[in-house]
């Protein structure tokens, strides 16, 4: 069947297991003539209308999107302005007779000789806990990681942790954990088995490429303090790419703890267009969780399933175009596996922080973008890759020919295909799902670049043109021979969602080796892995074809067969999996199905 001819030549390689001449035809001439619908696991087609009933607002838990939105600003929060004018030390250029870290806080808390109370108590704690050569290796390790950071240095390796040792009190161990991560806010520590482990806070690093290094030491201090109803404001900020930047990155590392706001300054005009972001604490969040008591159920984090019918639609678009919606990230979507772009698909998804209410509200939004939600129900968790029993097709073949040189009946040809696949089966190989139908570069070049940490050539393969004359490929092509992210952002349609990500990213980290680091993170975990997996699946295809093209459909000694025709593949027990041997080979004891 025709997709291109650089799809024929690209899998012109690979060995088949039936032989049959075959025909000539086209799939996908419209969406409608590809429907697909995901199975789930219990074998239900999901785009089956749900038997449960819609929650009611009133049945739902508080979550972050529904918290009371209190705009009062309280003058007694942290405010970074507030303490711009203290002096914040840093540890890049610390000595063996300074080696405190002493950042400002409040100006009420300051005292004469510039330590401030807190930052004195936290001495004083570690001082009487920590024996003398303890507390000197723990302010020297916290020396090497910042200076370490400061030289671009990697942190691996043994060396990249520190431990205090055992320490039986559990009291303790909590005063010490607390006050360690007071006074070095871009240190974590990690509790195993009555030890204390310190480790550097790699999240306080990534801050520290979105704002100042005072900002993030102030930040984190705020964080781990968890005072109940505090706030803590970032600098003014003109910048709304920038601001951007901070609330996305707050709100994907942090977001089941605080919320992220912005409000503009006090004397905020078109000529002094600056704006804060205020972050406070989620309602009750960061109390400590408690047991269930008399019936009544802890808060927890929402999540909510529905089925998703898109059509025409690639997939991290329609999640992107749904995440700016509903007022939450990408990666807050879950899902049990991709669907093609050019067809008509079902599939079951699940959204974190969001309500059923919530969801149903946008329903008629985004029937513009070619999309419907339905099935909108309450669940427990979310999705996780591979989570379905399979995938249920209905496939219009249009155009339908012979082989070139082939003069025999064409309805005779097909009924032959059809019977070789219904007695025989197929391979089934990964196709242009998998690797894209580009001309120029496929997923799993991009995921090879991936797998050798060639970031910035990843990058660049993903922002390759193609020989076409639109606006996205325009971009792609400006971007290439100018490596200006800005301007290629002002060129890039709105709706490629993707790339836009990865633009704004590249502007404000550049197009640098770690630059693309970063950048390459402002997509979400299952696209960012989703390259490499392609990569997997074009090995996979070439081992498949070798072996067939080896041993042909022969069960050889080697081969892993199942003993049991009638058990479901995905839970198939270690017992009914056979090793075969060379005596079985010979006896051809095993066919190919099994």
């Amino acid at each position: 069947m025709e997709e291109d001819t650089d799809f024929r030549i690209r899998f012109s390689s690979l060995c088949f297991i039936t032989d049959h001449v075959g025909f000539h035809g086209t799939i996908k001439s419209s969406p409608s003539d590809f429907v697909v619908i995901e199975i789930d696991e219990q074998g239900q087609l999901v785009n089956k209308a749900s038997d449960e009933p819609i929650h009611k607002v009133n049945k739902i838990l508080p979550g972050p999107n529904n918290l009371a939105k209190k705009t009062n600003l309280d003058p007694q929060n942290l405010s970074f302005e507030e303490r711009s004018n203290q002096e914040v030390n840093t540890l890049a250029g610390c000595s063996g007779d300074d080696q405190n870290y002493e950042p400002g806080s409040e100006k009420e808390d300051t005292i004469e000789d510039g330590t401030s109370k807190g930052e004195e108590e936290n001495i004083d704690v570690l001082g009487s806990l920590l024996d003398e050569k303890t507390n000197e290796l723990l302010n020297r390790f916290a020396c090497d990681v910042k200076e370490k950071w400061n030289s671009n240095t990697e942190l691996i390796g043994p060396s990249s942790e520190f431990s205090l040792g055992r320490i039986l009190d559990k009291n303790q161990r909590a005063i010490l954990h607390s006050a360690i991560r007071q006074k070095f806010p871009f240190l974590i520590t990690v509790g195993k088995n009555s030890e204390i482990v310190v480790k550097p806070n790699l999240e306080y690093k990534e801050l520290c490429h979105l704002v100042s290094e005072e900002e993030a030491f102030d930040f984190f201090k705020y964080l781990d303090a968890k005072k109940e109803n505090s706030k803590f404001t970032f600098k003014p900020d003109i910048n709304k790419d920038h601001r951007k930047a901070v609330h996305h990155f707050i709100n994907k590392k942090f977001g089941n703890l605080v919320e992220t706001k912005s409000f503009p300054e006090p004397n905020y005009s078109a000529d002094n267009p600056k704006v804060m972001i205020t972050v406070r604490f989620r309602e009750k969040a960061h109390k400590p969780r408690k047991r269930f008591l008399h019936g009544c159920q802890e808060r927890r984090v929402i999540y909510t399933a529905f089925t998703l019918r898109k059509e025409n639609l690639e997939m991290f678009e329609a999640v992107g175009f749904l995440a700016i919606k509903l007022g939450v990230i990408p990666s807050d979507f879950s899902y049990a596996g991709l669907k093609d772009k050019k067809a008509i698909t079902y599939q079951a998804m699940v959204v974190r922080k969001v309500t059923p209410e919530r969801l149903k509200n946008i329903e008629k939004e985004i029937e513009k973008k070619r999309m419907n939600v339905f099935n909108i129900r309450s669940v427990d968790d979310s999705l996780r890759l591979g989570q379905l029993k399979g995938n249920h097709f209905d496939i219009v073949i249009r155009n339908l020919k012979n082989q070139i040189n082939d003069s025999a009946n064409l309805r005779e040809r097909i009924l032959e295909a059809v019977e070789n696949v219904k007695n025989k089966g197929f391979v089934n190989y990964y196709g242009p799902q998998r690797f894209g139908m580009g001309r120029k570069v496929h997923t799993d070049q991009i995921g090879l670049a991936l797998l050798k940490s060639e970031m910035v050539k990843a990058v660049q393969l993903f922002l390759t043109p193609e020989e076409l004359d639109d606006p996205v490929n325009r971009a792609k092509k400006y971007f290439l021979q100018t490596e200006d992210a800005k301007g290629t952002l002002s060129l890039m349609p709105e709706f490629k969602v993707r790339e836009r990500a990865l633009l704004e990213s590249l502007h404000r980290f550049g197009v640098t080796e770690e630059g693309c680091i970063q950048a390459w993170f402002s997509f979400p975990h299952s696209m960012r892995i989703f390259y490499v997996h392609a990569y997997s699946s074009k090995i996979w295809n070439e081992a498949v074809s070798y072996r067939l093209a080896t041993y042909g459909s022969r069960v050889v000694e080697g081969d892993l067969v199942c003993l049991d025709e009638d058990i479901d593949d995905e839970h198939l027990p270690s017992s009914k999996v056979h090793l075969v041997t060379e005596e079985e080979e010979s006896a051809n004891t095993y066919a190919i199905h099994q």
